[in-house]
């Protein structure tokens, strides 16, 4: 872990363009783990939040692209990808922000989810602002969960710890986002089970 955060002191300015890079495609684990440098002084907060924001902006604009131009030749060419497209337009048309707003957050859906929301009607202006929207609080949530989460851990350095640094910060780090992940999944659930509920 030392030789990590040694590597990312030396080379700040590539590890934005690395978050930029990776939050367009995924990356909610990377950026907890950012944050944690950025408590550490490593780097700049608000440089990795607007790279991981831009990002996450631009990596799902260009997947509601590629489904508004080429969305019916990538269900052709990948069929597995039917099902999960088809459900993410259901919740589209019945909920076009909320869904817009949440799915960053749903693990394994969110690049199907841009190409789901390319091949719908809904105006790309409408997307452009919603999916800036939904990639701030995106960014914001695990940069500063994992800013809050590394200063947990600054407060416990005076204390004598059995399991050594860097597998505790390992260890903290992903139980942290498990039950980041689990609240929020049981909120859309609870969500979820409210409309079905709720006649018309």
């Amino acid at each position: 872990m030392h030789d990590i955060y040694l590597l990312i002191r030396h080379h700040g300015n590539l590890f934005y363009f690395f978050t930029f890079l990776w939050t367009a495609m995924e990356g909610e684990t990377f950026v907890i783990f950012a944050g944690l440098a950025a408590q550490k002084g490593l780097v700049n907060f608000w440089l990795l939040f607007l790279s991981a924001w831009i990002g996450s902006f631009c990596g799902d604009q260009v997947f509601f692209l590629a489904g508004r131009y080429f969305g019916t030749h990538i269900m052709i060419r990948l069929p597995k990808l039917k099902e999960p497209i088809d459900r993410s337009l259901g919740w589209l048309e019945r909920h076009a922000a909320a869904f817009i707003l949440a799915y960053r957050f749903m693990y394994g859906i969110r690049n199907v989810s841009g190409i789901a929301i390319g091949m719908s009607r809904l105006p790309w202006r409408k997307f452009m602002v919603w999916n800036a929207i939904a990639a701030f609080i995106w960014a914001a949530a695990f940069a500063g969960f994992g800013y809050m989460f590394g200063d947990v851990l600054a407060r416990l350095r005076h204390r004598d710890e059995i399991v050594e640094g860097g597998v505790r910060h390992v260890m903290l780090s992903a139980l942290g986002l498990f039950l980041l992940i689990v609240a929020f999944r049981l909120a859309v659930m609870a969500w979820q089970r409210r409309k079905v509920r709720r006649p018309g």
